[in-house]
Parts: C-alpha cells; sequence; structure tokens
C-alpha cells in the first residue's frame, strides 16, 4: 500500500464522495424491504417466499463482493464502482417490468449488484489513508449502511402516493446520477497512479486470492455474519414483522425500522475508532454481550400467566410494547455498528495489500448472513406460527459466536502461559495467530489511559495535549447540565403540585425543594474523590445514567394524585444524584488543563453545566403544557390556572431529559479519557483535611456557589408566596441563566486578574444585591416593588455566578504554593502532580460543601416564613454571612503579605507568610 502523501481535499473527497455512494447503494440494495411487502401482497406470497425475495438481493451483492473487490485491487475502485452503480441502476429500472414470482426473483438478482460495492469502496477508500487512520476512514465509509433507513424513511411515503414501480424509478435514478457525479469529482487512488506511472501490471487473479487459503479468514468471516448479516436480515424483516406484531401501517413501520437501521449504521463510523481506542477484542466483546442480550429480551413472546395463588388465581401478561421495542432494538443495532467497525479494524492490520480481496471475502460471508437469516425467519414464522421465532434464531447465532470467541481466547492464553510467552506478543483474536508477527503487535490493544499527560509542557499541549482535553470538556459540559437539570427540577414541579391535585402544605413544598439540595451536597462529599479512584471516564459514565432513575420516577409518580408524600420525598432525595454530579465532574476536568488554563477551563465547565438549572425553568414550563411524547408519555392532568381548567403533562418534567441522558452518558464512555497519573486512593487524597486552606475555601465557595443553588431552588416558590399575582415560572430561569453564563463568561478574567482579587469584590456586590431584597420586600404593595425584588436577585446571581469561577481559579495557585511550601526539597514535576491531586479534591469537596446551599436557604427562607410570617430573618442571616467572606478573602489571601497577593500582583514575593492554622 502506498506511503505517498496525497493533498488532503482529493482525500476527503474520496472518502466522503465513497461514503455517499455507498449509502445509495445500500438503499438501493434493501429496496425489497419496503416494496416486497406491497408485492407480497399482490402475488399472495407466503413468508418463506417472501424471505426469498428479500434475500436475493443481498445474496447477490454478497457472493459478487468478492470478485468486485479483487477488481478493485487490480483496476481501481473508481472505475470499478462507478460501473457497479450503472449496472445496479439498470437492473433496478427493469424491476418494473417484472410480472411473477420467478420473473421479480430474476430481477432481484440485478439489483443485487448494488450490494458488490461495498468491497469496492472498501479497496478505495483503504488507499487513501496511512495505517493508522484507516480504521476511522473505513468506519466512516461503512456508515453508508445507513442506506437502509433512507430506504425506510422515504420509501412508504412514495410507495403509497405512487405505487412501488416509482420507488423503484427513483431510487434507479439517484443511483445513476451518482455513479456520474462519483467518476467525475473523484480521481484514481494513488496505489494505481503509482502503478501506472511505473508501468506495473497489475497482479493476477490467482494472487490476489491466495489469502482465501487461509483458515483464519473464514473463521473471522463467521464475526461479520452476525454484527452485519444480522443486521441486514433485520433490516429486511422488521417492517414486516412490525405490521404482523404490532399492526402498524407501512409508513409507520418503516420509520420504527430506521430507529434500529440508523444507529446500526452511523455509529460504525465511531467503532473504528473506539476500536484503535479500547482494542478491537474489547469492542467485539461488548457486541456480542449486548447482542445476546437484547436477542433474548426480543425473543421473548407475549404471554398469559395463571398462578394459583393462596385466594385463588392469580393472572397477569408478559408482553414488549412497541416503545420497549424500539428501546431494544436502537441499543442491538448501536452495537452490531461497533461490532462491524471492530471486524474491519483488523483487516488493514493483517492483509495492507489485499484489503479488497480479503475484505470482500468477509463482505461475502456477512452479506449471506443478509440473504440466508430472512429465508429462515420466514421459514421459522411458517412453522411455528410465533413471530418472534425470528430472534430465538438470532439469539442462537450470537450466543453461539460469543461463547465460541471466548473459549479460543481462554484456550489461547493458557497455552501462552504455560509456554512462558507474554500476553503482550498474542494477538487480540486466536484465529490471527498464524499471521501474526512484530508488525501487528499491540495494532490492535487498547491504548486505555493516558499515561504521557504533561498539560504544563507548552509542545505537548499544543500538538496533542489541547485537543483531548477540550473533547473531554466539551462532553463533560452536557453532562453536567443534564445532572443540574435534574438535580433541580423539582424547583419547577413543586410549585406545580397543588394545582393538579397534591394537597401539599407550604412547608412540605419547602422540603421538597430543599431536599435534593441535602442529598446532592452529601454525595458531593464521596463522589470529589470517585474520579481518582475509578477513572473520570467511568464515573461520568455512571453518573449520568443515574439521572434517568429520578427523572423517570418522577415521570410516573405526578401523574396519579394519590401517590403517597413519601414517594415524592425519596424522588427529591434521588433528584440529589445530579448534585453529587458536579464534584466529581469538576475534579476530573481539573486534571486535563494547564494552571494558565484551568480557570477558564473549570468556568466553562461548570457556568454551561450551571445553565442546567435555566434550561430546566424555562423548559420544564413549555414541555408540560403539552403531549410531547404522544400516548408514550400518558395521559394529562386535569389542572386549575387562574380560575380556568387547563391541561398539564407534568410527567414531562421528567421523561424529557431521558434522552439526552442516554445520548449523553453513551458519549462519556465513548468519547472521554482516563488519565493514568490522575489514580489516587481515597487515603492519598485525605489529606486534604489537614489543610487549612481547604475549609476556608469550603467557607467562601458556600458563599458564592450556595447562594447561586441556593436562590436557584428557591427563588420560583418565594416569588410565587412573596408576590402570588406574579407567574414566577415565566421569569425564573433568567436568574440562574445569569449566573451560568457570568460564571463561564468570568473564567478567562480570573485567570488575569486573578480569582482572590475578584472573590473580595463579588462578596461586596452580593451583599448589596441582598439589602436590594431587603429594600424591594419592603417596598411590598408598590407597583415597583418586584421590579426591584427581581432586578436585586439578577444582580445577586450575577455575581454568585463571577464568584464561582473567581473561587475556583483560587483552589489550584493557593495549592501550588502550599503543596510548595510543605514540602521543601521535592522534584518539580512531583510538586505540580501533587498540588494537582490536591486541588481536584480540594475543588470537589468544597463544591460538596457549597452545595448544601441548596439545601438551607429554601429551608431558611421557609423557616423565616413560618415563624416571622417573612423572609426577612433569612436574608439578614445571608447578609451576615457575605461580611465574613470579605472579612476571610483580604484576611487570608487579597491583603499585603496574604497567601496569593504576590501572586496576583505581578509577582512580588510576600514579606509574610499568610496566617494559616497548623498543618
Amino acid at each position: 500500500m502506498t506511503t505517498a502523501p496525497v493533498a488532503p481535499a482529493d482525500q476527503g473527497r474520496a472518502l466522503w464522495l465513497s461514503t455517499f455512494a455507498f449509502t445509495v447503494c445500500f438503499a438501493v440494495w434493501t429496496i425489497f424491504a419496503i416494496i416486497g411487502i406491497q408485492i407480497q401482497k399482490d402475488l399472495g406470497l407466503t413468508d418463506t417466499q417472501f424471505g426469498l425475495l428479500v434475500g436475493t438481493p443481498i445474496l447477490v451483492g454478497s457472493l459478487i463482493r468478492l470478485i468486485l473487490g479483487v477488481w478493485a485491487d487490480q483496476y481501481g475502485g473508481r472505475v470499478v464502482f462507478t460501473l457497479t452503480m450503472l449496472s445496479a441502476a439498470a437492473m433496478t429500472v427493469l424491476l418494473t417490468f417484472a410480472y411473477d414470482y420467478p420473473t421479480f426473483l430474476l430481477a432481484a438478482l440485478g439489483v443485487g449488484l448494488s450490494g458488490g460495492s461495498f468491497s469496492v469502496g472498501v479497496a478505495y477508500v483503504a488507499k487513501w489513508f496511512p495505517k493508522e487512520k484507516q480504521g476511522t476512514a473505513l468506519g466512516i465509509f461503512g456508515a453508508g449502511n445507513v442506506g437502509a433507513a433512507v430506504t425506510k424513511f422515504a420509501a412508504p411515503s412514495v410507495m403509497v402516493a405512487y405505487g412501488w414501480q416509482s420507488v423503484a424509478l427513483i431510487w434507479a435514478a439517484a443511483l445513476a446520477v451518482t455513479a456520474v457525479l462519483f467518476f467525475l469529482l473523484t480521481r484514481d487512488d494513488p496505489d494505481l497512479e503509482r502503478r501506472r506511472a511505473a508501468g506495473a501490471r497489475p497482479e493476477s487473479l490467482a494472487a490476489m486470492l491466495a489469502p482465501m487459503a487461509n483458515v483464519q479468514v473464514w473463521r473471522f468471516s463467521l464475526y461479520y455474519f452476525f454484527v452485519f448479516g444480522g443486521f441486514v436480515a433485520l433490516a429486511l424483516w422488521l417492517p414486516r414483522y412490525l405490521i404482523g406484531v404490532y399492526g402498524l401501517d407501512i409508513k409507520t413501520a418503516g420509520m420504527i425500522g430506521a430507529v434500529y437501521s440508523i444507529p446500526a449504521s452511523v455509529f460504525r463510523a465511531y467503532g473504528g475508532h473506539l476500536s484503535d481506542r479500547y482494542g478491537a477484542r474489547r469492542v467485539m466483546y461488548w457486541s456480542l454481550l449486548v447482542g445476546v442480550a437484547c436477542a433474548f429480551i426480543l425473543s421473548y413472546p407475549p404471554a398469559h400467566y395463571v398462578i394459583q395463588g393462596i385466594r385463588g388465581p392469580v393472572a397477569f401478561s408478559a408482553r414488549l410494547g412497541i416503545a420497549g421495542f424500539m428501546v431494544v432494538a436502537f441499543v442491538l443495532g448501536f452495537f452490531m455498528s461497533l461490532g462491524k467497525a471492530a471486524v474491519y479494524k483488523h483487516i488493514p492490520i493483517y492483509y495492507p495489500d489485499r484489503v479488497g480481496a480479503v475484505g470482500g471475502m468477509v463482505g461475502l460471508v456477512g452479506g449471506l448472513g443478509g440473504f440466508l437469516l430472512p429465508i429462515a425467519f420466514g421459514l421459522l414464522n411458517d412453522l411455528t406460527g410465533i413471530w418472534q421465532s425470528c430472534f430465538w434464531l438470532l439469539f442462537l447465532v450470537v450466543a453461539s459466536a460469543l461463547l465460541w470467541m471466548h473459549l479460543a481466547i481462554r484456550r489461547m492464553e493458557q497455552a501462552a502461559a504455560e509456554a512462558g510467552l507474554p500476553a503482550r506478543s498474542l494477538p487480540e483474536l486466536p484465529e490471527m495467530q498464524p499471521i501474526h508477527g512484530t508488525a501487528q503487535q499491540g495494532a490492535l490493544a487498547a491504548s486505555g489511559a493516558i499515561r504521557d499527560w504533561r498539560p504544563e509542557d507548552a509542545d505537548f499541549w499544543a500538538t496533542a495535549g489541547r485537543r483531548i482535553a477540550r473533547r473531554n470538556l466539551w462532553i463533560s459540559v452536557p453532562c453536567l447540565l443534564l445532572s443540574f437539570a435534574v438535580w433541580m427540577v423539582w424547583s419547577v414541579v413543586v410549585a406545580k403540585l397543588p394545582a393538579i391535585g397534591f394537597a401539599f402544605s407550604n412547608e412540605q413544598l419547602f422540603w421538597l425543594a430543599a431536599l435534593p439540595g441535602l442529598s446532592g451536597a452529601t454525595l458531593r462529599v464521596f463522589y470529589s474523590f470517585m474520579p481518582a479512584m475509578f477513572g473520570g471516564r467511568l464515573w461520568t459514565t455512571l453518573t449520568t445514567w443515574s439521572l434517568a432513575l429520578p427523572a423517570l420516577g418522577m415521570g410516573f409518580a405526578v401523574q396519579e394524585p394519590s401517590t403517597p408524600y413519601w414517594i415524592f420525598l425519596a424522588l427529591a432525595l434521588l433528584c440529589g444524584l445530579g448534585g453529587g454530579n458536579f464534584a466529581s465532574s469538576m475534579a476530573n476536568i481539573s486534571f486535563f488543563f494547564p494552571k494558565a488554563e484551568k480557570g477558564n477551563a473549570l468556568a466553562i465547565n461548570a457556568g454551561l453545566g450551571n445553565l442546567g438549572v435555566s434550561v430546566v425553568q424555562f423548559v420544564v414550563p413549555l414541555v408540560i403544557t403539552t403531549g410531547v411524547f404522544g400516548w408514550l408519555g400518558g395521559a394529562p392532568q386535569a389542572a386549575l390556572a387562574g380560575g380556568a381548567q387547563a391541561s398539564l403533562w407534568l410527567q414531562n418534567a421528567g421523561f424529557v431529559f431521558v434522552p439526552f441522558i442516554v445520548a449523553s452518558a453513551i458519549a462519556a464512555w465513548f468519547g472521554m479519557d482516563d488519565i493514568a497519573t490522575m489514580k489516587a486512593s481515597f487515603a492519598d487524597q485525605s489529606v486534604i483535611f489537614r489543610r487549612s486552606h481547604n475549609w476556608i475555601m469550603c467557607w467562601l465557595y458556600t458563599g458564592t456557589f450556595g447562594s447561586f443553588i441556593g436562590f436557584s431552588a428557591a427563588f420560583p416558590l418565594l416569588t410565587k408566596i412573596l408576590f402570588p399575582e406574579v407567574n414566577a415560572l415565566s421569569y425564573a430561569f433568567l436568574g440562574p441563566l445569569v449566573g451560568a453564563l457570568a460564571r463561564a463568561a468570568a473564567g478567562r478574567l480570573t485567570d488575569r486578574v486573578g480569582g482572590g482579587r475578584i472573590s473580595l469584590w463579588v462578596f461586596v456586590a452580593m451583599s448589596l444585591g441582598t439589602l436590594g431584597i431587603l429594600y424591594a420586600i419592603g417596598m411590598k404593595g408598590s407597583a415597583s416593588a418586584f421590579p426591584a425584588f427581581f432586578g436585586s436577585f439578577l444582580f445577586l446571581f450575577a455575581a454568585s455566578g463571577v464568584g464561582n469561577a473567581s473561587t475556583f481559579q483560587m483552589i489550584p495557585a493557593i495549592m501550588r504554593k502550599e503543596v510548595a511550601r510543605l514540602n521543601p526539597g521535592r522534584p518539580a514535576a512531583e510538586l505540580v502532580k501533587q498540588a494537582d491531586k490536591e486541588s481536584a479534591a480540594i475543588i470537589g469537596f468544597t463544591s460538596a460543601v457549597a452545595a448544601y446551599g441548596a439545601f438551607f436557604i429554601p429551608k431558611s427562607f421557609g423557616s423565616s416564613i413560618a415563624a416571622t410570617g417573612g423572609a426577612e430573618l433569612a436574608l439578614y442571616g445571608f447578609l451576615g454571612f457575605y461580611v465574613s467572606c470579605i472579612a476571610m478573602t483580604w484576611w487570608f489571601y487579597t491583603r499585603h503579605g496574604g497567601l496569593l497577593h504576590d501572586v496576583e500582583r505581578g509577582g512580588r514575593k510576600a514579606p509574610v507568610p499568610a496566617p494559616s492554622p497548623a498543618e
């Protein structure tokens, strides 16, 4: 394979035009999944005959892959790809002239030519990219499988409106146009151009087919039989299955079938990257394990049970509804797509000069699965009369593949151990042993945690560090945003509970608004140490998945006014899972960035994450007014609004976040990184409890973040009580929005000016804001009372947002000086690592303590109103707290001689150390 450099523009054009062309080819290849349903009705075909009809193009497309792949290696993929598409387009037009079952089968043979394009594209694309990028490139090309979803989305509407013949003609025209554009806009691959320049003749067919004598090519192809053959089979079979099982019309069945087809296609592009990063074998294990689980769930037929109980028969039914089917199909398709990419990751590594031939053979065997399985599905239907029998067969196939692969791997590892061979010398899969050499060692293994991480090294940061750090940051942000949304969702929901029939007192409602803050703050104490113990990637994934529990629980609980209060208390406590995530998220992100950018990175992560509070207070009032999820979301509740009856879907307050939680958790697992030097036990991190500045910063951060999150939780209900004539939910989101944006924007300023100096003025501003709120409450009854009240709160939110950024910027700066002072003589690199570990732990722990503001502030308002009839007593308490924060910031950090004075004043040396209790 050539190593000559190629122009990036030509490289990109070859990849993306090939991917588009393959998408169109795949749409044509699976056309019978839709038009075959109408043809079955017109001809009165059995399910077995239908399976043979839809499988015939798959058979041809599979068998021809070998020879087309060889021709692509010999004569160039550009010409062969173009001729293949033109031939398939012509045969698709001839399909409209078929008139009985034999002629349809004959026409289906010609349509199958489009499926052979896969091996041509694999050979063509692979030759444009170096070895280290071929996995990703082939994954992107393979995502053209999404053509199956294109057919399912578009073909039913065309067929209903104009007949199945129009579908064939339109698809054929699209394929012909694509062929012409592909030929005109691409160029021959570099290998072909090199051979032509050298006057070299193509290798013989016998030389190209030589790898077929290697048994591992055939054994390895069996994996592809499930991950690709199973995908194609289900892509063809699902519309027919959905119509038969759930009684859907062809349009709806096609759209739901696409729910399976899309993830089973587009995520293949990511599967190549995952194979590079975590090891092709690990990806294969997950693909087969999840395939076993999903096939088992889908294979269970609807059943009615009668148990002879003590008081008589107890009857119940078990049935997978359409919603559950869609979820399981989505998961199955997603992991199939990863498995397809993992299989093809091996081919360029072991057969760099025979990608077309070997890829064609593997694709042939996989394609045979797409031919044989639909026929078997129809046969099983006719023999058993049970629709779910198709998944019985899939379960048997995937379970056998998993068991065979695992046992073979165990035998290989045991034999190597007995022979004294190191594990790193083994291939990922046993069938590769005969051709595994030093060139392939480690090429497919997992890269694992990042071991070389030097963000303070300018060259490392510029070449690799910044890209990795930013990817982790931008995946962390939506995870944290959703965490805040789930954490604060009760701040909106509690204000609506009385309107839909829940007879809770004001004190009970304040408890519901406060409890997420209590549990979230408590969880933060533990969460702050978890990234260093378990790895940031794993912990972020698990904690993001955990948000689905309170989101779903709330959605079900609010639908029934008889739900007891204790269940709402439990759900409010579970919402604290979102609050706990902040500590681990900030601790994790702090490891990725150098000191000069740490403040900005933490501000972006926290500030945009804090937007979750504003999002929930803006989005929830909108989504609860309409049936966003249709019948899947449940019936609306009758509510009184301004003396008039209205319908509310309060369950949407929880349900609306679930799809985003799933997507973010998947992104965290597959997109984030672990840093090996970040790992530390709890005992290693517990040293922070002996650092006096840990406790000082807990106090100061409670003044900023505790105020932000506490006022966010309390503001809607407090406004509703103090100003009942105002629709508080229309304005509530603005406060958290201002605070979150202020935090995100203040990051660079704190890095430049210094967190201590900014924090001092923040607490002055917060004191003034509190006085403004007190003044506005004293004006109650005046027309300007609410504007003054609301404006003072916005000012307070903005100040707290800036303070959130500035206090967190202080922590790494403090610990760099403290660790150096406490460990004289240690190497500079070790001091930096230790300071970063302690900074991350302190950031997490201070966020835990500060989060109790989400409990104490709403509870303080509730207690103040219960005791005195007003909120003034609580506000005077907050004012005294802010004054103490001003004094502590000045005394310990910003005064002449304070710990940060020399750092923030241009590097002048402080004459005396900051006062500090004994360590």
